[in-house]
């Protein structure tokens, strides 16, 4: 096994580790501010994942493309994060 596979999949597990609370959170603490923020931080979660393991494509994309779409998730995701949160912090 690569090291980069470990890494991979390490990252994979808390992902799924990362997601499996906050569903869980989610369906406990529907509603409200607390429920958005819960969605907020899911989406932010999954734009992160998509970012992380775009690196799965280097063999049929060129690198600068990979980097391009790593960094145009993650910015997605902290975008995301901050409007959603200067929204609810706004209500």
């Amino acid at each position: 096994m690569s090291a980069n596979l470990i890494i991979l999949v390490l990252t994979l597990f808390i992902y799924i580790l990362i997601v499996a609370a906050f569903y869980k959170a989610r369906i406990k603490y529907s509603g409200g501010k607390v429920g958005d923020v819960i969605n907020l931080i899911l989406i932010t979660v999954v734009l992160m994942f998509l970012g992380d393991y775009v690196r799965l494509l280097q063999s049929y994309l060129a690198d600068h493309i990979i980097f391009i779409l790593q960094t145009l998730f993650r910015t997605t995701a902290l975008s995301f994060l901050a409007y959603g949160g200067a929204r609810i912090a706004g209500r």
